[in-house]
């Protein structure tokens, strides 16, 4: 198995980028192996590592089709559904609480 090359944070060769970087330019990975590491080093832990592709091998984003829109807006609003009173909230219900605000905290000095 071969080893990928490490580069060092801010080091890496012009024509390789990240993720985030190539959807900035409109470009996603496009099925390519990676071809290399970038290494952020921190203090106390481990290096942070991002993966690096080929600018040259990526291929542009695949555009929202009307059905993945719809299928983004029924998730969104499926996440608005509080579990425990089956209310919509009318915002994303946190996953740190799992139900809404009014069902997590509720009021007990109004009794």
């Amino acid at each position: 198995m071969a080893t990928l090359p490490v580069y060092r944070w801010r080091l890496a060769p012009e024509g390789l980028a990240t993720r985030r970087q190539l959807r900035a330019m409109g470009l996603r990975p496009g099925g390519q192996d990676v071809a290399a590491e970038l290494e952020r080093p921190r203090r106390r832990r481990g290096p942070l590592v991002a993966y690096l592709y080929r600018i040259d091998l990526a291929r542009p984003v695949r555009p929202m089709t009307p059905a993945r829109w719809a299928a983004l807006a029924a998730a969104n609003a499926a996440r608005q559904i509080c579990p425990a009173c089956g209310r919509d909230a009318g915002y994303r219900i946190p996953a740190s609480l799992g139900m809404c605000t009014p069902c997590a905290y509720p009021d007990t000095s109004a009794a």
